[in-house]
C-alpha cells in the first residue's frame, strides 16, 4: 500500500507564516509613513487652493473693502482685512489642518510662494490667515502663511 505523503509539514507552515509577518512588519510603517505624507499633501493643496480662490476674488473684486467676506472650499468663509483699500490679511474659518507643521516634510512650510509661520502645530487648528504686505510700488502681496 502506497503511503499519501501531500500536503505542507507544521514547520513548513510556520516558516510560512514568520515570514509573512515579517513582511507585515515592514509594511505597516511604510504605509503609515505614506498615509502621513497624503495627509501632508492635502493641507498642502488645500492650503493652496483657497489661496487661489481668494486671490481670484480679490482680483475680480468680489473681495474687497465694503464687501470682506466670501464662500472659499467647501463652503467655509474667507473674511478680508483691508487698510485704505489694501488687503492686509484674509482668514479662512472652519479650516482644519491633518498634520502636524513639525511632522512637514522638507519644502512643505511654503504655500503659493509664502512661508507658513506656525510655533506648534496645525492639527485641529480652525483657521487659517493670509497675510499680505505691499511691495516696492505699493501692491500687495501674500507674505505669509499661518494657523491658529
Amino acid at each position: 500500500m502506497k503511503k499519501n505523503n501531500k500536503g505542507f509539514t507544521l514547520a513548513e507552515l510556520l516558516i510560512v507564516v514568520a515570514i509573512i509577518a515579517v513582511l507585515v512588519a515592514i509594511a505597516i510603517p511604510v504605509f503609515t509613513n505614506q498615509l502621513e505624507k497624503s495627509r501632508e499633501a492635502t493641507d498642502v493643496s488645500d492650503a493652496r487652493a483657497y489661496y487661489a480662490e481668494i486671490a481670484t476674488a480679490l482680483v475680480a473684486g468680489e473681495l474687497n473693502d465694503t464687501k470682506n467676506t466670501i464662500h472659499v472650499g467647501n463652503n467655509l468663509l474667507a473674511t478680508g482685512a483691508f487698510t485704505d483699500g489694501v488687503v492686509t490679511s484674509v482668514t479662512v474659518s472652519g479650516w482644519e489642518a491633518h498634520q502636524t507643521v513639525a511632522k512637514w516634510q522638507a519644502g512643505a512650510q511654503q504655500v503659493a510662494g509664502a512661508t507658513i509661520t506656525a510655533d506648534s502645530d496645525w492639527k485641529g487648528k480652525t483657521n487659517i490667515v493670509y497675510t499680505f504686505a505691499k511691495d516696492d510700488d505699493g501692491d500687495p502681496y501674500l507674505s505669509t502663511v499661518t494657523a491658529n
